[in-house]
């Protein structure tokens, strides 16, 4: 049988079928030298990181209104702009706390960063805990509320109809899918696809607050109907402190407003994929996200202030739907308006929930090489993306959506928390960075930055307290647990790293070995076996045996029968009786008797067969790993593992009876 490849390119395929499989899924790898390439550009770095902290004002101001108007009604739409006031208020002082962050720590990580380099690896554990939590949960908040957007533009299109609700679950875990594939593609491919919609969000909402403006001050804009079926209970304003809602009230509905800050740390945190200068690149991009945010929540609150646009029971139609429809009407001009605010919304907040996968797979490389997370989630993949990170990240995100059933309303309660003890964290640690240093406006960056880490942890202590019971109790119990399992992992590394720089260990070492024995475990006398043997004359030993431990009396007579008649081989065969059919326990037994003399150095060989195919796997254990756990314990013992192609040698088989002549 010949073959059709020339003769120069005759060479063995080493692919498996899965690795072609990830090619054709993600495109041809990637080397390490183009590391450098995969960077963003400012525009692009504006569109992938800034999605999350920007599409949060799509349901931020929604948030807050419902806390307000089930208590004080359409009182809620006039204490909304103070609340809001101080969301923007905390933005500024966030915005000039990572302003700082980005110049100084120029490494991914973030507030993780800020933490290590101030209090050390242990108490920075505390903002890898924050971020990590805040990363999972907004990719399932991003992703519920986008799927939201496209329900209430149903919803509002279709006078009512609401028969998409059934999907709401579905399509948030399609996109959370499709997510994690295009960044297991590579930053720049994430990058390409996921800056556009950043873009088309600051443009739909720009258009509603233009055209509500000229409808406002003509007198056209109209209200919604504040009893409409579905709107949240809306409450009777009392007489009293800020129309009678109480101190409790306002800072719960603060704490809820927070969730239009998420998002403001990934800059920090992504910028690992900025171009040189990296701290100035992503100093601009920050400022200039922060104040898109800023006009975004500021338009989305004052829309709210004058529409009475209010939050729904089911979550749909959104407030900020309700806003682009008030604002244009139902002629066709006003639904083709609608239908762009609605998809650019949705497109958003879907690309929001991208930011997670570009910052949480850095961070986790990030603590893994401090050792407090697995190693496996430093290798960059493919693609040379974390692709470990960037599963963990899907797996989880999907677990948590199933277990909330996609609520946002649900989601916000575990949402602020961890974000805010991220900033609070870096406000800390960029103080005590500048307390230790003499240099130009010291006084005026410490103040700044002990402002920004005060009010953070004061909306942390507000978002526990106001929302314990609504699922915030989840977290509190989460981040103690959180930070105790990567010390425990930091504790396993250290430990291990110590007993492995113990040199040397009792029992090694010791002068020189006096004889060499290699044992050749025997299952039946084939080419894995043979091959075996061949390879123990190769290690020059002063004695080789081989060894079959005889489960089966019958079979082992057999083999040694067989095995005597054979030429293959010189080395006579030694059966060992194992009646009780415990093999690891016979080996180490016999390895132990080998080697207790302390001057022999016993090494095993152990042939082991392996299958390509799922039937091949199936039929066969394999038990050479065991018999190595097992032996390794042993100080004068070395185990090798011989791997042996059996689909190899039956295509050969096959291959070699083809080419006979009939």
């Amino acid at each position: 049988m010949t073959s059709d490849r020339p003769a120069y390119d005759r060479r063995p395929t080493f692919d498996r079928p899965a690795y072609r499989i990830k090619q054709r899924l993600l495109g041809r790898p990637l080397t390490t030298e183009r590391i450098g390439e995969e960077k963003l550009n400012n525009r692009t770095a504006l569109g992938v990181l800034a999605s999350d902290c920007i599409s949060s004002s799509a349901y931020g101001s929604e948030e807050m209104l419902r806390v307000l108007v089930p208590v004080v009604g359409a009182a809620a739409f006039t204490l909304l702009m103070p609340v809001t006031g101080a969301i923007l208020f905390v933005l500024v002082l966030l915005t000039l706390c990572y302003s700082d962050v980005v110049m100084i720590y120029t490494r991914a990580g973030g507030s993780y960063v800020v933490a290590r380099e101030n209090f050390g690896p242990d108490v920075a554990q505390i903002a890898a805990v924050a971020l990590l939590v805040d990363y999972i949960v907004t990719v399932a908040v991003q992703v519920s509320a986008g799927t939201n957007a496209l329900i209430s533009l149903a919803h509002l299109v279709g006078n009512g109809f609401t028969g998409l609700n059934h999907l709401q679950l579905p399509v948030s875990v399609a996109v959370i899918v499709i997510l994690a594939y295009g960044n297991l593609r590579g930053v720049r491919e994430a990058g390409r696809a996921f800056a556009l919609p950043a873009y088309l969000f600051m443009a739909a909402v720009g258009l509603i607050l233009l055209i509500g403006t000229l409808r406002g001050l003509t007198g056209g804009l109209p209200h919604a109907d504040l009893r409409a079926e579905g709107v949240v209970p809306v409450g009777t304003p009392g007489d009293g402190w800020l129309y009678g809602a109480s101190l409790f009230i306002v800072l719960r509905s603060f704490a809820n407003g927070g969730s239009s800050l998420t998002g403001l740390e990934a800059i920090s945190n992504g910028i690992s994929t900025f171009r040189e200068p990296q701290g100035r690149n992503a100093r601009r991009t920050l400022i200039a996200m922060s104040l898109i945010l800023g006009v975004l929540v500021l338009g989305v609150s004052t829309m709210a202030h004058f529409t009475h646009a209010v939050p729904y029971v089911d979550g749909t139609p959104t407030v900020i739907a309700q806003e682009a429809h008030l604002a244009f009407g139902d002629g066709p001009l006003g639904t083709a308006g609608l239908v762009f605010v609605q998809l650019a919304t949705a497109l958003v907040l879907y690309t929001g929930a991208n930011t997670p996968f570009t910052g949480f797979p850095y961070l986790a490389s990030f603590v893994a090489k401090d050792r407090f997370l697995p190693r496996q989630l430093t290798r960059r993949g493919h693609r040379l993306a974390f692709s470990n990170g960037i599963i963990s990240l899907a797996v989880v995100s999907l677990a948590l959506l199933l277990v909330t059933g996609a609520s946002v309303d649900r989601l916000v309660a575990l949402y602020a928390i961890g974000v805010f003890t991220a900033f609070a964290m870096a406000g800390s640690g960029l103080t005590a960075h500048h307390l230790r240093r003499r240099e130009p406006y010291r006084r005026l960056k410490i103040a700044v930055n002990a402002m920004a880490a005060g009010v953070s942890a004061a909306v942390v202590l507000i978002f526990a307290i106001t929302k314990f019971t609504e699922g915030a109790w989840l977290v509190v119990i989460v981040f103690p647990l959180g930070v105790w399992a990567l010390m425990r992992i930091n504790r396993e590394y250290r430990r291990e790293a110590a007993a492995l720089q113990n040199f040397p260990p009792p029992g090694i070492g010791r002068g020189r070995y006096r004889r060499h024995l290699v044992l050749v475990l025997v299952e039946s006398l084939d080419l894995a076996t043979l091959k075996a043997l061949r390879y123990a004359r190769e290690l020059r030993p002063d004695e080789i045996r081989a060894v079959h431990f005889a489960i089966d009396e019958a079979y082992g007579r057999r083999l040694a029968t067989r095995w005597g008649a054979t030429s293959a081989t010189s080395v006579p065969l030694e059966l060992v009786a194992c009646p009780d059919r415990r093999l690891r326990h016979a080996m180490l037994q016999l390895a132990s008797r080998t080697t207790e003399d302390g001057q022999t150095w016993l090494t095993v060989l152990v042939p082991r067969r392996t299958y390509r195919n799922v039937l091949g796997k199936l039929l066969h254990r394999g038990t050479g790993e065991q018999m190595a756990k097992a032996l390794a314990r042993l100080p004068h013992v070395a185990v090798t593992i011989l791997p042996f192609d059996v689909s190899w040698a039956l295509r050969q088989l096959e291959e070699g009876r083809a080419s006979r002549p009939d």
